[in-house]
């Protein structure tokens, strides 16, 4: 049986390191630019565990709301063992 290889609607721009074997690795972040996902990162599971609470899923939420403050306390020793540089 032939099957036609047709080209998909939506073709990726620029590389993937996921999915494109042999795309340039990810950059390591900057201390503030991680410092700044870490601190994102917390706020995101504190939301999710509220959405949880309200949902009645309580181990969800005890879950999403004890990891919480993990992400805070990584931020703030990532703060301690940088020292950054004043914002302009």
């Amino acid at each position: 049986m032939f099957i036609a290889i047709a080209r998909p609607a939506v073709e990726p721009e620029g590389p993937d390191a996921v999915a494109v074997p042999g795309s340039p690795a990810i950059l390591e972040l900057t201390p503030r630019a991680l410092h700044a996902r870490l601190l994102e990162n917390a706020a995101l599971r504190r939301m999710r565990g509220l959405e949880r609470l309200k949902a009645d899923r309580l181990e969800d939420a005890d879950y999403w709301l004890h990891a919480a403050p993990v992400a805070v306390r990584k931020a703030s020793a990532l703060r301690e063992e940088k020292s950054f540089a004043p914002l302009p």
